[in-house]
């Protein structure tokens, strides 16, 4: 029988996953460096709680944070247009700080102390476990779809050599947009689910630190990986959990793990194990 803790448990992977694999959609797969990606995690949650809030059924604050989340990524896709590389690393960092800053001076949002009391789900724990794993299994089956179809080679080709791309009669700017909509929209689909389990949200929940934490699940999973940046996004949620030491030190931890992969396996863990199997087969 799966007790309170394990269903806790699960309900956090699921979320994790989701997230991560968002943000691999848009890091990984088109090659848009994004620092503030918990700020969608954040606008999902924002607006799912006060929907719910309001009187409106879980369904529909779930999905309407991940609709306001992928538009509020189109918008910032939007800057993506004119700047690469750090540049964009630092405009997207400001857009995380930027919706840190902001919801603190919001009475309406709770201010610093942010919105409590948020309903459960209808369903219960145990059916937002479900819907939380089933959402994670989802994005990822998206995931790899995505990388078969030609958008995904488009993604490819963009994140290779954006002037390459264009070349080859490539809309790189539609093509940057839809990365940042879809990543930023199931980012808010996270972010909605999040707010459902704590049921609890403040500003400091979608800072810096939580966006560096998703960027370590990505990169030591392996950038543009579905598999591994799952099974990454699994163990360093569960890690804070087992360990109490991991979360009190987790950005000085999640620093040496990210400088010690890029620095040994910049493939992250899908690289390190392409090249055990290849060195197995030779």
């Amino acid at each position: 029988m799966i007790g309170a803790y394990e269903i806790s448990l699960l309900t956090t992977i699921g979320i994790a996953v989701t997230f991560a694999l968002s943000l691999n959609l848009v890091t990984g797969f088109c090659g848009q460096i994004s620092l503030g990606h918990a700020a969608f995690l954040g606008t999902g949650a924002y607006v799912a709680a006060m929907s719910v809030v309001a009187g409106a059924p879980f369904a529909v604050g779930l999905i309407a944070g991940g609709l306001v989340a992928a538009a509020v990524g189109a918008v910032v896709g939007l800057a993506s247009l004119r700047v690469r590389h750090d540049f964009l690393a630092i405009t997207t960092m400001g857009v995380g700080f930027l919706f840190v800053g902001f919801t603190r001076q919001q009475d309406w949002l709770g201010g610093e102390m942010g919105i409590a009391g948020i309903p459960e789900a209808p369903f219960g724990k145990v059916g937002l476990m479900v819907v939380a794993l089933g959402v994670a299994a989802a994005t990822a089956a998206f995931s790899v779809y995505l990388k078969r179809t030609w958008m995904g080679f488009a993604f490819d080709a963009i994140a290779a050599d954006e002037d390459t791309a264009r070349t080859v009669a490539i809309d790189v700017s539609r093509y940057k947009l839809a990365a940042f909509a879809l990543g930023t929209g199931i980012a808010g689909l996270a972010g909605g689910l999040y707010a459902f389990n704590i049921r609890f949200i403040a500003p400091d929940s979608f800072g810096f630190v939580e966006s560096v934490t998703v960027l370590a699940m990505v990169v030591i999973g392996g950038i543009g990986s579905v598999l591994w940046v799952t099974v990454a996004a699994a163990a360093l949620a569960v890690l804070p959990q087992w360990f109490q030491a991991v979360d009190d030190y987790k950005l000085l931890l999640y620093g040496v793990l990210l400088f010690t992969v890029m620095r040994l396996s910049p493939g992250g863990l899908a690289g390190l194990v392409a090249r055990l199997v290849r060195g197995v087969r030779q």
